[in-house]
């Protein structure tokens, strides 16, 4: 179990928090599947956040929480799978398989 797994559910206590970090690893996961790389995830999750926090949907402490936890998780490679179901085949495109 990755490391960032294990603190989910102690570290964010707000069920908007939780919906949120959802909404976000089912956003990179998609992207992730359409051969988007790991520059492309940070920045599609760094603007994620960044308008979170001007929208003020979450409390401080949980603003930060979920920042952290992005932040573990999406440096963590075995966070999303290939688009064929293989975490090894991340980011290649079938053309570059062959």
């Amino acid at each position: 179990m990755p490391p960032w797994a294990v603190s989910l559910g102690t570290v964010l206590q707000d069920p908007n928090a939780i919906r949120h970090f959802q909404s976000l690893c089912d956003a990179c996961q998609e992207l992730a599947n359409r051969f988007h790389g790991p520059s492309e995830l940070r920045l599609y999750a760094d603007g994620y956040l960044h308008a979170l926090r001007r929208t003020a949907v979450l409390d401080p402490l949980s603003q930060r929480r979920l920042e952290e936890l992005v932040d573990r998780w999406i440096m963590d490679p075995s966070s999303f799978l290939g688009p064929d179901g293989d975490p090894r085949t991340l980011f290649e495109r079938e053309t570059e398989r062959r």
